[in-house]
């Protein structure tokens, strides 16, 4: 019985995840707010772009340890999504001044090869209407956010790959 149940589960994670993926919206543009990089130096959300392909932004903390999952198993792949489709990840940190010195020891630790920015007032995280990590975001090639997603279960970042995927199918 609780096979059958697993399995009922699992096609309904699976149909909801393409259901998701045949209805992307435009749900507008990023806020332009300054976060800082890795090295303490200013970084306008206006630069995050591209080259007309989709992005990923993740918001994450250090204590958030769905967050440090999602991001673990999003870096096993990230080189294989990169190579297939050109997507760039900025993972997002809302780390505050108390925790925020972790944020590069955590990252430099883990080995995560996709960017990684800080924000350190939570400017961007209120701007966006960003309540609790891990939340993730996609951006079409033009800087459109299509889809969102709260919180994270193992094999989440399936759907984000299929997010991207769908994107790009549209812009052909």
């Amino acid at each position: 019985m609780k096979r059958l149940a697993l399995s009922v589960a699992l096609i309904l994670c699976v149909s909801t995840v393409f259901c998701q993926v045949k209805t992307l919206k435009n749900l507008g543009k990023l806020p332009n707010v300054t976060l800082k990089n890795l090295d303490g130096q200013s970084f306008s959300t206006a630069n995050i772009k591209n080259n007309g392909k989709p992005i990923i932004i993740t918001f994450w903390a250090t204590w958030c340890k769905p967050c440090m999952k999602e991001h673990d198993a999003i870096n096993e792949v990230y080189q294989d999504w990169v190579d297939e489709t050109g997507v760039k990840l900025y993972a997002v940190s809302i780390d505050n001044s108390r925790s925020a010195s972790r944020v590069k020891p955590t990252v430099n630790g883990k080995g995560w090869e996709f960017e990684v920015l800080s924000d350190v007032n939570q400017d961007f995280k209120r701007a966006i209407n960003v309540n609790e990590p891990p939340h993730t975001f996609i951006l079409d090639g033009s800087g459109n956010i299509r889809w969102q997603h709260v919180g994270y279960m193992d094999g989440d970042e399936n759907q984000y790959i299929e997010v991207v995927k769908q994107i790009l199918k549209e812009k052909k």
